[in-house]
């Protein structure tokens, strides 16, 4: 389910895609995926994207939060939750320092086994 979140956030020419392994930090999820957008336009077409990939492959879609404004936009699929934002809001909240014990598996384009 990550390999195909992070193919359908590439998709869509998402920037600085990081997932970070956080079943260790807590029991609500285990990955979080973290992408920029440079639009409001992008980060609601990257959203819709990776919902209708996910849904292809049997995925379940618990939630989507913040489509309205465009800003900030998550997406829960329960075992991974998306995190797609434009970079200020991105640089605001430094969700990867706010979860910075936990590892990033990927980050850019480099290839990780999940």
């Amino acid at each position: 389910m990550v390999k195909a979140t992070v193919a359908a956030l590439e998709d869509i020419k998402a920037r600085d895609i990081v997932v970070l392994d956080v079943r260790l930090m807590t029991s609500l999820f285990n990955w979080m995926v973290i992408a920029s957008a440079d639009s409001t336009r992008q980060t609601k077409a990257l959203s819709r994207n990776v919902q209708e990939k996910l849904k292809s492959f049997g995925a379940k879609v618990h939630g989507v939060e913040g489509e309205e404004n465009g800003e900030w936009v998550l997406v829960d699929l329960g075992d991974v939750v998306v995190h797609i934002m434009q970079p200020a809001v991105r640089k605001y909240y430094n969700l990867e320092q706010l979860w910075g014990y936990s590892r990033p598996v990927r980050r850019g384009r480099k290839t990780a086994a999940f």
